[in-house]
This record gives structure tokens, sequence and C-alpha cells, in this order.
């Protein structure tokens, strides 16, 4: 069992709290597995009502998984890093099947893989400190750990200008976009969780008690430019669009969707695209798996993390350079289905 994560039972809640403070509790393979086996302890147990994820000390809740161990995998022959994948969807999709109420804590930052554990949840609380993000195309990935299901859900393509540009969105947004069911004030966190262990039964209405109103998300006065310039499907179209708009914001956006990885940018379009039309949760984690464990070994993975994480330059080399370089032809070599006996599998008990 790993230290790496806190499990534990108050009175009848179930609680499981993040504990790699040093990387902002980014999860790793034993992580995932730490956890799944937890929540399948108990989701038969009639002595546990609900479920809490959230974080020990630090200053985030997960920053997402250990990329950096991922990219490595990759540059060799990738089996650590679908190992990886493997573990951390299983417990995703645990997550959106629990039986149970699930409440997770998104307090400070939560991005990739962090906003996979939390978004499946039915309470999400935000705080003045959350910073969610899907920042993959940064690195080279894509959003996934269920991010083609999530995003693709959200109004008015807020979910593609998400999944291209990264942004960080704070709480106030987060509740407003319903990507946080509630509110809270970080002050109010400890009250708020002696009374889910009192009352686990009861976590919506204990979230409820303890919310706050959240000042007016940003993101609002940009929603009807966010639908209109991100509504193509192709990211030629979208650069096109940001370029022929004369403000500052859509300069800004331009700016930094060329610094992502056009590979990554034209990949996540079409998941997006394909996972707004997935009849179930477990299709989409099966076809984010084969995704996965091919982007995981391609040139502009490896290079992000380098970029961005290893030597830290900030200069990524990424191959091919341009969107229009891009062949559809690699990217429908990324999206084919693994064979049966490599494919994606939940566990039995979440079906």
């Amino acid at each position: 069992m790993t230290s790496d994560v806190l499990i534990s039972l108050e009175g009848r809640l179930g609680r499981i709290r993040l504990n790699r403070p040093r990387a902002i509790h980014a999860l790793n393979r034993e992580m995932c597995e730490a956890m799944s086996a937890a929540l399948l302890a108990w989701r038969d147990d009639p002595a546990v009502d609900a479920v809490l994820i959230d974080h020990a000390e630090g200053r985030g809740f997960c920053a997402g998984g250990d990329v950096v161990a991922l990219a490595r995998s990759g540059a060799g022959d990738g089996s650590e890093a679908a190992a990886f994948f493997h573990a951390e969807y299983r417990l995703n999709h645990l997550l959106f099947t629990y039986p149970k109420p699930t409440i997770a804590i998104m307090d400070g930052i939560t991005m990739g893989g962090g906003v996979g554990i939390a978004l499946p949840c039915q309470v999400r609380v935000a705080t003045e400190a959350t910073r969610l993000a899907m920042p993959e195309t940064g690195i080279g990935l894509f959003p996934d750990v269920g991010g083609g299901w999530h995003l693709s859900r959200l109004e008015g393509r807020v979910g593609q200008f998400m999944a291209l540009t990264g942004a960080r969105l704070d709480g106030a947004e987060c509740r407003y976009l319903g990507l946080a069911t509630h509110y809270v004030p970080q002050a109010a966190l400890p009250d708020l969780i002696e009374r889910l262990a009192a009352a686990p039964g009861r976590a919506a209405g204990a979230a409820g008690n303890f919310a706050g109103v959240p000042p007016t998300a940003r993101i609002e006065q940009n929603l009807i430019d966010i639908a209109r310039l991100f509504a193509p499907d192709t990211l030629e179209e979208v650069i096109a669009g940001l370029e022929a708009e004369d403000s500052d914001w859509a300069r800004s956006e331009l700016a930094t969707i060329r610094s992502k990885s056009p590979l990554s940018c034209k990949v996540s379009l079409r998941l997006l695209r394909e996972g707004a039309e997935r009849e179930s949760f477990e299709d989409e984690m099966r076809a984010e798996y084969a995704l996965a464990c091919r982007v995981v070994q391609t040139h502009d993975f490896v290079e992000g993390v380098r970029a961005l994480l290893i030597d830290k330059d900030n200069r990524p080399d990424w191959k091919p350079a341009v969107p229009e370089a891009v062949l559809d032809e690699t990217v429908d070599q990324l999206f084919v289905d693994l064979p049966p006996e490599e494919a994606w599998t939940p566990f039995p008990e979440a079906k």
C-alpha cells in the first residue's frame, strides 16, 4: 500500500486523501490502484454511506498524472505508460459508475488527472483557490481521463476552447459552467468535512449549507466569442477565425494555441467531436486508452514533457510545426481501435 494516498473511515464516510504534496499530488499507478481498491471495498459495504476525495497538505488538489514518468516510458516501449493509463482510466470509470454519493473538493490546482477524478463525482466543490485546467496540448498529449466525454458536453464550445488553449478556470468560472456543483470558501472546508463525516448521506445538502456566493465568472463575457470562434471542428478554421478578429482577447488566445502541439490540437478536436456521440463512458475510456497508448510514444509528447517539465526551456520543437503539415492520415492512425486482447476494460464490478 502506498503512502501517497491516505485512506480512512470517518464515521460512515470513506475518505481518500491524495498525499504527494511535493508533486502537487500528481497521480502515479500505485495511487490509482490504491484508490480503486478502497472504492471497491466500500462499494457494497453497508457501513459506508459516501466517499470524500480531497488532498492533504499542499497547494493543490491534483496537478494531473506523473507525465515525466509517462514520457520516459513513451521514449521506450510504452508498456509502463499503458499500465498507468489502464489503472487510471479504471479509476475514472469506477467513480463515474459509483452507486454511492461521491464528493470531490477541488481546492487549488486541479488539472488533467485531477479533473478526471473530480468530474465523475456527484458533488464537486470549488473554492476561491481553484484553478482547473486541461493543459495537455501544451505537452503533446490530449485531454484524456474522460475529457472527450466531459468537455464535449459543455455548453457553447467551452470544451473545445479549454482543450485547445489549456485555459485555467477559477472557482467562480467552474461553478458558472457546472464543472463544480458548489462554491465553498476555503475557510469553511474544515466545517464542511466535519458535517460530511456526521451525515455523509446528505452530501449535497451539506455542501449547500456552506456554499458562498461566487464572484462574477470572468469567462461569461467571452462566451459568445468562444461559441462562435471555436465552433469549427478543424484547427485551421479556428486559427483563421481568431486571426480575423480585432481584439486583444482573440490575439491572446491565438498566440496561446500557436504555442501548443499542432498534432495534439487536431487530436483533441477530433476526440471531442467523437466523444459527443459516444453512448457510454465505458466506450469513451476504451477509445481514449487506445489513443493514449499511441500518443505517449509520439515525438511531440516526449518533446513537450522535455521542454516544459524536464529541461524547462519552454521551447518545444513540435513536429510537424504547423497545423497544415499534420496529415489526416497521421491522426487517423492514432485513433485506430486496439485489438480486443489489448483493449482497455473496466472493473467487472463497475460494468
